[in-house]
């Protein structure tokens, strides 16, 4: 017999699992909380305009974006090469900006609607006409907080 040892074998006591759950809604909490989601898919492409000043957005939640470019490469077999406008996911006409201005309004809180800016997105060799056709029907919905996405000089 000896002093010091126990022929019994000794087993591991269980691991708790009591903790996991709080520890994956914490995991979960912060990957929702630092993750942005694209809302909405370019279809064109943009290539900014370089700029000397920019105005940065304060709340770019109140910001509704009209992109205006060609479609991008995967498209243009069925849209042409032709600067088109987008609205969310969608290419759109001129006629149906105000619908989208309408329908973004409607979205936001009373409060908010007298902050609502617009940003056009316009590629850098878009014709002039396109971007004032937008920006009459733009006056027309009321519409008249307008910005236009414009890149760093010397880069992006």
């Amino acid at each position: 017999m000896s002093k010091f040892g126990n022929n019994e074998k000794k087993s591991m006591p269980a691991l708790t699992t009591s903790s996991l759950s709080d520890i994956v809604f914490m995991l979960l909490f912060f990957f929702m909380v630092t993750t942005s989601m694209r809302e909405t898919e370019n279809k064109v492409m943009v290539k900014l305009p370089e700029a000397t000043e920019i105005a940065k957005l304060e709340r770019k939640d109140l910001t509704s974006y009209i992109n205006v470019g060609p479609p991008i490469k995967s498209l243009q077999a069925q849209f042409g090469t032709d600067a088109r406008i987008q609205l969310n996911d969608s290419f759109k006409t001129v006629d149906e900006i105000r619908d989208f201005i309408a329908a973004e309004r409607d979205a936001m809180s009373e409060a908010d609607r007298q902050f609502m800016t617009v940003t056009i997105k316009a590629d850098e060799n878009v014709r002039m006409g396109i971007i004032t056709d937008v920006k009459q029907e733009l006056r027309r919905c009321s519409a008249l907080k307008i910005m236009y996405a414009a890149r760093k000089s010397g880069g992006e």
